[in-house]
């Protein structure tokens, strides 16, 4: 099982994303460095914890439209493996990040208006390259009329869309430490689709055992943000091998 590390990112800094409360996210407070910007946190990310790819997103893109490109940029030109999230909803904008350098663009639902978008930016780019983020908050979808609001139903259409890695994410339970709500959905997808997709989850993860939890539950990445920065989080060789 990988771990992801997350970069968020709102007027232009590293934020800790609680809850899905964006209009109070705040500059992070970390352990590993007293730097609220994008470069430095993934640097001392990478330092504590030798991972070189890393989750970004920008809720500048995704809420004002405004990508933050220059720090993409000195990311990948840092030799970090990046999957963005920015608000992507057509294939001219995927094709910009991936000519950039992105490893992976991230369609979330909230950004993507309709099933036939994504099945359009799917068929423009080589498999493996698009990964479909299920936003829900509070269980509810994040989603336009045209998806619907059963989110097995949203994962079922998406793959049928073509996509092959869905990351199923829960705003509420993003940086509570209270655990990852998302678990029995993505277990009744593994139960369904078998090892046809893969699976990604986060939110909440309060530390190792969550992680445990999460690999028994055939989970194949965990997003990890807010509980990287609090001090007193480590993990062993097993899980930084993975």
């Amino acid at each position: 099982m990988q771990l992801i590390p997350v970069l968020d990112i709102l007027n232009g800094v590293v934020v800790r994303g609680v809850a899905g409360r964006r209009d109070q996210y705040c500059p992070i407070e970390s352990c590993l460095t007293e730097s609220v910007q994008g470069l430095d946190v993934a640097r001392a990310i990478q330092s504590a914890f030798a991972w070189n790819e890393f989750y970004v997103a920008d809720l500048d893109a995704i809420l004002h439209g405004r990508p933050n490109v220059a720090l993409y940029r000195d990311l990948i030109a840092k030799g970090l493996s990046l999957s963005i999230d920015a608000g992507i909803s057509t294939v001219p904008r995927v094709l910009e990040l991936l000519a950039m350098g992105a490893t992976r663009v991230i369609v979330g639902l909230e950004s993507c208006p309709t099933p036939a978008a994504l099945r359009e930016i799917v068929a423009s780019v080589p498999r493996g390259q698009i990964v479909f983020s299920l936003d829900l908050k509070g269980g509810v979808p994040l989603a336009s009329s045209a998806w619907g609001n059963d989110p097995d139903a949203i994962a079922a259409e998406a793959i049928r869309c073509g996509v092959t890695q869905l990351i199923v994410l829960d705003l509420a339970g993003v940086g509570t430490g209270a655990g990852v709500p998302t678990i029995p959905l993505c277990r009744r997808l593994r139960a369904t689709y078998g090892t046809a997709i893969e699976i990604v989850t986060g939110g909440g993860v309060r530390g190792t055992e969550d992680l445990e939890l999460l690999r028994q539950s055939g989970i194949d990445g965990v997003l990890l943000a807010s509980v990287l920065h609090q001090p007193g989080f480590q993990l062993g060789e097993e899980w930084l091998a993975s």
